[in-house]
């Protein structure tokens, strides 16, 4: 039975940590203070590997684009507007995936669960509040500790080895729009591969391009499955991000049967809540809200992170 009144419930039943336990305070009111002045970064290899692998796809597609199906075409015109629409739909798709890989998704702070923070909280007698074993925070509601991250994360909806990172509260409007731009740019490809082909057919494949036609045929085709398997995926991925917004439900929620226990926000409120006031272009803008941050490494208990 706690003295202050209240109760806190734990599914392992640790306790509170105590004053010599090895949890400073006041380094963790710093990290708070200038959480927002850092670049949160996950260190796991095979996230990383999936990060740099999207990279190197999406940097593949601009190529065959652009030097196999765009300098050598005789139209002028068809060529700078695909170009320059292709290449704007790459930027803003590596863009958002920037911000949602370094954008802190919801991390509650580590080790916060001290008899000095359960003071401060002014809880009412009776009041329940959750403890997580696994990095001994106080849990917010709707929050959910990731294994990778090694953090409770506010409206945890995943971890995406893609973008190396949790979507959640903070970032799951830029994981929407990667999504999206990725679904539209994986399109707009699959589109002038159709019409490279036909080009090619007709032309007996002599000016098509200017790489020889197997070369030609090897790169077109690659670009086509890769093309369609990125707009299956991210498609899909796209169409349960905006259901789970809608619906104010995330994946976790949804799959673990969870009663909403919260006041939901439904359809334009839960869009306006994701992206930030009412309906405009700027919802479609990653760099909305973007400044350079630092990026600082810290040790920690159990070894060396990139801080958050």
């Amino acid at each position: 039975m706690q003295p202050s009144g209240h109760r806190l419930r734990d599914i392992e039943h640790h306790p509170l940590l105590t004053d010599n336990d090895n949890y400073d305070s006041a380094s963790s009111s710093s990290s708070e203070a200038d959480m927002a002045d850092r670049v949160w970064f996950i260190r796991d290899g095979c996230g990383m590997v999936c990060a740099v692998m999207t990279w190197l796809l999406v940097v593949y597609a601009d190529f065959v684009v652009t030097f196999v199906m765009l300098l050598p075409s005789k139209d002028f015109w068809y060529s700078v507007v695909n170009g320059v629409l292709f290449n704007c739909l790459a930027v803003l798709a590596l863009s958002s995936h920037l911000r949602t890989m370094l954008t802190d998704p919801g991390a509650v702070p580590k080790g916060n669960a001290t008899k000095e923070y359960m003071e401060s909280l002014q809880l009412k007698p009776g009041e329940v509040i959750y403890k997580c074993p696994k990095c001994c925070c106080i849990k917010p509601e709707r929050a959910h500790h990731c294994s990778i991250c090694k953090r409770c994360i506010r409206k945890m909806d995943h971890h995406c080895p893609w973008v190396n990172n949790c979507v959640g509260e903070k970032n799951q409007r830029f994981f929407v729009l990667f999504t999206m731009y990725i679904a539209l740019s994986s399109v707009h490809a699959l589109i002038l591969c159709g019409l490279q082909f036909i080009s090619c057919v007709r032309g007996q494949w002599t000016e098509c391009s200017d790489f020889s036609p197997p070369i030609t045929v090897i790169l077109l085709v690659f670009l086509c499955l890769e093309g369609l398997l990125f707009f299956t995926f991210t498609a899909v991925m796209f169409g349960t991000q905006i259901h789970s917004i809608c619906n104010d439900e995330t994946e976790i929620e949804r799959l673990k049967s969870e009663k909403p226990t919260w006041e939901r926000r439904l359809r334009w409120e839960g869009m306006k809540s994701v992206f930030g006031g009412p309906p405009s272009l700027l919802w479609m803008n990653p760099f909305v809200g973007f400044r350079f941050r630092r990026l600082q490494m810290r040790t920690r208990k159990g070894g060396p992170e990139f801080s958050v």
